[in-house]
């Protein structure tokens, strides 16, 4: 026991030897996003501003038949629309406007698929979407089995996949309980193939009690009641950069991963603590979101610097810290309060703006 705990607290010290406010991070956050850089040109596309553009948004909520209820917040009695309005606008560059036609024509007979937990089920119903407007008319048609959803626009040959995995390692169901295998990927056979990968995980990572869909933890096949919950996403995640390490042919297959989603259940983050993200109807308009990056964050940028093989970081989690009006609120139809997903159209748009142009370049 003594040498678990000494193996965690060494880990939780290399991991964290970094500040976390954001000023501090920017040295850190030039290293590590080289390869980003190197698809991206000379743009950082990732620091920016937002401002209002009445073109926004890229579809009509109730022309759209992939949105998830839980995302259709106009649906869901929200009166105000000007969360939709907002264009995300690099500092050192442009970034491209969508072109739903294009992205067709470039990704004939494609496969793309979004592996994650609801956020990527977000950005999956979001791309379903902002293709559709262009083609309205076009055959498209959804699917869905256990953990696997496809849309396919039949005219383009192009397909759309969402794998449903909260934690991208494998959780299963043994005599035990269900355990949570942090060095096992088996879910990782239904994701070859694929032409894009968009990877997304962290945020049942820190669910505890009743929320918690497992009872124990598994490494080395020894059994773990509980475990520093950032040093157990660092292993999860390690295990999954193994996973594209060995199956993953970069001549094939572009992979990327999806930076941290934040939540603004916490008013103090961004310093107005009597607040979440209720009835907030404007972004943060600050240069700095006070409560910098996330822990989280740290991690997957360790995780993915010591990669040999490319990995595209759709940095998005300051861009979407700033959304503090585009979540869901009390319109989502399933939470009183949801703070943490982002209604439809809204901000997982921008981040299939900035993955279209990653995928073009």
């Amino acid at each position: 026991m003594e040498s678990i705990m000494l193996h965690a607290l060494f880990l939780t010290l290399f991991l964290f030897s970094h500040q976390t406010k954001a000023e501090e991070f920017e040295s850190f956050s030039n290293a590590t996003s080289s390869r980003a850089r190197s698809l991206a040109g000379t743009c950082n596309w990732f620091q920016g501003k937002w401002v209002y553009d009445a073109s926004y948004p890229l579809y009509d909520p109730s022309s759209c038949p992939f949105i998830d209820q839980q995302f259709n917040c106009q649906k869901h009695g929200r009166k105000d629309k000007l969360y939709q309005k907002y264009r995300w606008t690099p500092f050192s560059c442009s970034l491209p406007r969508f072109n739903g036609l294009s992205f067709l024509n470039r990704n004939r007979g494609k496969k793309i698929m979004f592996v994650g937990d609801s956020l990527s089920l977000n950005q999956f119903n979001s791309l379903a979407c902002m293709l559709h407007a262009w083609v309205p008319k076009s055959r498209a048609t959804f699917a869905q089995r256990d953990a696997l959803s496809s849309v396919k626009f039949e005219d383009y040959g192009l397909e759309l996949y969402l794998y449903r995995t909260a934690y991208l390692v494998d959780l299963d169901h043994d005599k035990v309980g269900r355990v949570l295998k942090i060095d096992s990927i088996t879910n990782g056979d239904a994701w070859r193939g694929m032409d894009a990968l968009i990877f997304d995980t962290w945020h049942w990572w820190t669910h505890t009690g009743s929320a918690q869909p497992w009872d124990y933890i598994q490494e080395n096949n020894k059994l773990y009641k509980d475990m520093n919950r950032f040093v157990l996403f660092y292993k999860g995640l390690n295990t999954w950069a193994r996973w594209v390490e060995k199956n993953v042919n970069p001549a094939k297959t572009k992979v990327f991963f999806l930076g941290i989603s934040p939540v603004h259940y916490q008013g103090r983050d961004r310093n107005q603590p009597a607040k979440s993200c209720m009835s907030e109807a404007q972004p943060f308009f600050g240069l700095k979101y006070p409560a910098g990056r996330p822990m989280a964050w740290t991690v997957v940028n360790k995780v993915l610097t010591r990669m040999s093989k490319p990995v595209y970081f759709l940095d998005v989690t300051t861009l979407s810290q700033y959304r503090k009006d585009a979540h869901p609120e009390g319109y989502s139809g399933v939470m009183a309060t949801d703070c943490s997903h982002w209604c439809l159209p809204g901000l997982p748009d921008t981040w299939n703006e900035l993955l279209a142009a990653a995928l073009s370049g």
